[in-house]
């Protein structure tokens, strides 16, 4: 059982350049602990997310980490020049000395699609075809693809990745139709959502991965050789009352954030977005958020793995208007009194 770290890096009360400066100094926390890796989110005119050219960001946390893997989760393909990506990835395996992940996805927000004159309807082919263009030019020397959407011509790669074939590849999706697919690709695999709907989405998958049998790239240091992940809002306290008046404030600024697009726009949102309530402790009694002393955490996260049958967890310590200080404490309290049990998993 591993443990890493997830990070939509919402907007808070602070200016950008203090956030992005406390965040470098959690991330190298999170990297002392033994998180295995740090996975941030891309979104666009939202406040949900401020860092929406991961690369930028991330090639600051190569520069100030040196074991932790780290990577975005996800790119959305469709907004991007696959050659371009294709460039931009070789060079963070490189500023990294080949810790990156790769998570790919479409983008689920209709208006984020629209901002960069993308179709929402065309999106799902877009994807599927810029990554099948990725992949190719990650492992060939000359960048070749005749599509409906991207057209290359003995392209030189000039940049290559360091991992060989190509850093791993991590797809996320809540949608349990697509679950099973995305084992049969052989991608590692994170989902979110409440207990019976993660469930849904992780038996599916893993489905899929046995029709497969094996990875599509480099089989990472899990069981079966695959990621199997669910993503979690955690917060530790030294008591319950403790953690709850930290969680209840910051969960609130977070729901604000990631629903504000579909708010202002009176559009009912996708799945996730409506099954993902707007108080806390409702969060808590879907099993979607862990919050309490190091007793309860511990309790709670076993008893997750072991229900959804996962190997691995994402920790979101750190979001809405959180105080540095209480995030740091989150993950001081989970190094000490919990992930000394709760690795043995």
């Amino acid at each position: 059982m591993k443990f890493g770290i997830f990070d939509h890096i919402d907007k808070s009360n602070l200016t950008l350049c203090d956030q992005l400066d406390d965040r470098l100094e959690y991330v190298k926390a999170a990297e002392d602990a033994g998180f295995y890796s740090y996975h941030v989110a891309e979104h666009h005119a939202t406040p949900l997310n401020l860092v929406p050219v991961p690369g930028v960001y991330l090639g600051a946390v190569a520069n100030v980490t040196s074991k932790i893997r780290l990577g975005p989760l996800c790119y959305l393909l469709p907004l991007y020049s696959p050659l371009r990506l294709i460039e931009e990835i070789s060079i963070l395996d490189h500023l990294s000395h080949g810790r990156l992940d790769i998570g790919v996805g479409r983008g689920v927000s209709p208006f984020e699609l629209n901002y960069h004159k993308v179709d929402p309807k065309s999106s799902v082919e877009i994807f599927l075809e810029a990554l099948e263009t990725v992949k190719y030019g990650l492992t060939h020397t000359k960048l070749n693809h005749k599509g409906k959407h991207y057209q290359y011509k003995d392209v030189p790669m000039e940049l290559r990745p360091l991992q060989k074939p190509h850093p791993p590849i991590w797809y996320p999706s809540s949608n349990p139709e697509v679950a099973p697919i995305i084992g049969e690709g052989g991608y590692n695999f994170v989902t979110l959502g409440a207990i019976d709907q993660a469930k849904k989405s992780i038996d599916g998958y893993k489905v899929g991965f046995k029709k497969r049998g094996r990875p599509s790239g480099p089989a990472l240091d899990f069981n079966g050789g695959t990621v199997i992940g669910i993503s979690r809002h955690i917060v530790v306290g030294e008591t319950m009352k403790d953690a709850m008046a930290i969680a209840r404030p910051a969960y609130s600024r977070w729901h604000q954030s990631l629903v504000k697009l579909w708010v202002d726009n009176k559009v009912e949102g996708p799945a996730f977005v409506r099954g993902t309530v707007s108080d806390i402790q409702t969060a808590i009694n879907a099993g979607t958020d862990i919050v309490g002393d190091p007793d309860h955490v511990y309790k709670e996260i076993t008893k997750q793995v072991a229900e959804l049958g996962v190997n691995y967890m994402l920790c979101q310590f750190y979001f809405g208007d959180m105080a540095h200080e209480d995030a740091m404490r989150s993950v001081d309290l989970f190094k000490s009194e919990i992930m000394p049990k709760i690795s043995k998993l």
